[in-house]
């Protein structure tokens, strides 16, 4: 028997549960207080305050998201809450953002922030005094045989699971999604028809210092500059000078400040400091088929713990509509994934995503290895 959640609460018992709402001060969040209200709930609101205001870089206004939130919060009559997450944020995803920079690997900080701050720390200290907690993300749960899986959402443009595949069973079983049965089309309709205040307010681009802090900047302040050369990857020609490696990812296009290009950053020689770029090279080399992953999670339950040779499923390896065919096999050291199209741009340090071969569970991620 399988059982797909669409709005936050199905039945009237349910309407006496103590629900806790994350809201952004955005129209996804402000959308699904409204559908809770709608079906007889009544949420507390928590907003999770990550910038840290004395700090002139790190200083990420929430001025006007707070704003929205309070103006969302008395208009249902819900009691709003503002959470301090930011030594815990600081401690944890800045730390590993760092860490990660450094080994010249390309890091997920909302990944990350998803685990460790909004369902870890905010549980922690919070949400476990709630029976659920509901956020705007586009992704559904999925109920089958007495476990509960993450489901992808209705809109491919918007589904968020990818962001979500680090969570464990527990952090998804208490987790409520009410607008992943939804288009974001649906989702202003509703905003603009009941005439919420974040109707008309653009979408969030990440959390705190991938939105709104200067990537660069910040990675500057805690590692500093080092400059060494960008090598064309073909000839070993000298094409120009970095300030360092950590501010250049695989695949990158833009900001390598060659001219004739356009230039891709294909590699990197962490030890030697070294920056490859190339316009032309072979499809062969520029693209992969294949990628392995440590430390793969499982959200819910291991589907291969018996496996023997391979299973067909589907994944991403970045935030894209798209998820791609391909097969998975067990290794000494985790999984290889060998895909049916080629990849262009495989990041160490990023997450392959998971699915079954529909795409509609997720079954989980590991970091993609060198």
């Amino acid at each position: 028997m399988k059982k797909i959640t669409t709005f936050a609460f199905e039945s009237r018992k349910d309407k006496k549960l103590n629900v806790a709402t994350l809201i952004s001060g955005g129209v996804d969040s402000s959308v699904v207080v409204h559908l809770q209200k709608e079906q007889g709930i009544t949420p507390t609101l928590f907003y999770i305050k990550i910038g840290q205001n004395d700090d002139e870089l790190l200083h990420c206004s929430s001025e006007e998201d707070i704003e929205m939130a309070s103006l969302i919060a008395h208009r249902y009559g819900c009691k709003l809450e503002i959470v301090d997450l930011h030594q815990d944020y600081w401690n944890t995803v800045v730390a590993y953002t760092i860490e990660k920079v450094k080994k010249g690997l390309t890091p997920n900080p909302d990944v990350m922030c998803n685990k460790l701050i909004k369902f870890g720390v905010f549980e922690q200290k919070v949400g476990h005094n709630f029976d659920k907690t509901a956020t705007g993300h586009y992704a559904t749960t999925i109920e089958e045989n007495g476990k509960i899986y993450l489901g992808t959402a209705k809109d491919p443009v918007k589904d968020q699971t990818d962001f979500l595949a680090q969570l464990n069973s527990l952090q998804v079983s208490k987790l409520v999604f009410p607008i992943g049965h939804l288009m974001k089309s649906e989702v202003r309709k509703i905003a603009e028809t009941v005439k919420l205040p974040t109707a008309k307010r653009s979408d969030s681009q990440g959390i705190c210092f991938l939105g709104k802090v200067n990537y660069n900047d910040f990675i500057r302040r805690y590692l500093g500059e080092k400059k060494g050369p960008i090598v064309e990857f073909e000839t070993g020609k000298i094409l120009g000078q970095h300030n360092g490696y950590w501010f250049h990812t695989v695949g990158q296009r833009k900001g390598l400040g060659l001219s004739g290009g356009p230039w891709y950053a294909v590699k990197k020689d962490v030890e030697a400091n070294i920056v490859y770029a190339s316009k032309g090279y072979d499809v062969k080399t520029a693209y992969g088929n294949e990628f392995s992953m440590s430390d793969f999670n499982f959200i819910t339950e291991d589907p291969w713990k018996d496996l023997s040779g391979a299973a067909d499923i589907t994944f991403k390896i970045r935030h894209t509509p798209e998820f791609t065919k391909g097969k998975i096999i067990k290794t000494k050291d985790g999984y290889h994934v060998h895909s049916d199209e080629m990849l262009q741009g495989i990041a160490p340090g990023q997450f392959g995503v998971i699915y079954d071969k529909d795409s509609r569970i997720c079954i989980g991620s590991g970091e993609i290895s060198k």
